[in-house]
């Protein structure tokens, strides 16, 4: 129960590592509040609810400034505060910086960024007021290893985990802590969609592993442990962290 009584809003959590955080949170003992941009997310709530935990779902865009309000406010008006915000919700555009979609760049850091400056300021605004709390960014090793044929989410993930370690600095005589992970290559429902596109899934799953000195893929349960770390008491000495959880990607 490492996170017993504590209130956490998780955004994109209606599958993948957002829907096993979600999941893990809840077991630990955190009242959850689940998003998604979709309504696929309130089966996450309601399934937490089903076994005996509390949870609210909140439908909206991290992008848009009216869902960011509405997604902290409301969490706060049923549970009276927020001590964990999670920014999951992301996107990945493929493309060089010669041949993506010009909408496609603008889209990847509507999400990948601004969504996460939105969801951090209404939160941290909260956090203030309250004394303190705890905000993970869900990045990437992108962010810090420059991955071929994705531009656009690398430059993403490079400003999220830029923007963690200015956080961390602003708030650090604040009470509130901010770190980030960033996962290897994880095998989640998107990735899989992803290699399900390939004319040959199986030969592009093995490419995927194969640039994975472990060998294999991460799991979306291994990436979510981690952000439990981060955000329970046990990382109390921890802000301004960048947590490479990548089966040795950027060794």
């Amino acid at each position: 129960m490492r996170l017993k009584d504590k209130v956490a809003l998780i955004t994109g959590a209606s599958v993948g590592i957002g829907q096993l955080t979600a999941e893990i949170f809840a077991n630990e003992g955190a009242q959850v509040v689940v998003n998604s941009q979709s309504d696929r997310g309130a089966s996450v709530a309601q399934q937490i609810v089903d076994r005996g935990g509390e949870s609210l779902f909140i439908q909206g865009k991290v992008q848009n400034v009216d869902d960011a309000k509405k997604m902290v406010d409301g969490t706060v008006e049923r549970f009276g505060r927020i001590d964990i915000l999670v920014n999951n919700a992301g996107i990945v555009r493929s493309g060089t910086v010669d041949n993506s979609p010009i909408e496609d760049w603008d889209d990847t850091f509507a999400t990948n960024c601004r969504g996460v400056f939105l969801m951090s300021r209404f939160s941290a605004q909260q956090m203030l007021r309250q004394g303190g709390g705890v905000i993970v960014h869900n990045a990437s090793i992108a962010g810090v290893k420059g991955l071929k044929d994705r531009a656009s989410y690398s430059a993403s993930k490079g400003a999220v985990v830029a923007l963690t370690k200015a956080m961390a600095i602003d708030y650090v005589d604040k009470n509130i802590r901010v770190n980030c992970v960033n996962p290897g290559t994880t095998l989640t429902p998107s990735l899989q969609d992803r290699i399900d596109a390939f004319d040959d899934p199986v030969a592009a799953k093995k490419m995927f592993i194969s640039r994975q000195p472990m060998g294999r893929l991460g799991t979306p349960e291994e990436i979510a442990s981690g952000i439990l770390y981060l955000a329970s008491d046990e990382a109390s000495f921890v802000t301004g962290a960048i947590l490479n959880i990548d089966g040795g990607l950027t060794i």
